[in-house]
């Protein structure tokens, strides 16, 4: 296995990984309610996809407290 003949300095190991950041996510306006979502994937809203609603939305229940 190769085995590095010489240590690496701190500034090339973090020249080498400035381009490891995490770029931000493409978001994409929902044709049916305007509300952003990631491309290619059910609005998580109102349930549509691409031609019609898929999937009916989920409706969060308050929690009853005693």
């Amino acid at each position: 296995m190769a085995v590095p003949k010489r240590r690496k300095s701190k500034s090339k190991v973090r020249t080498k990984r400035a381009h490891h950041a995490i770029g931000k996510p493409n978001l994409v306006p929902c044709p049916n309610c305007n509300v952003y979502r990631l491309p290619h994937r059910i609005c998580p809203t109102c349930g549509f996809y691409k031609t019609g609603i898929v999937l009916e939305p989920k409706v969060k229940k308050p929690k009853e407290e005693n």
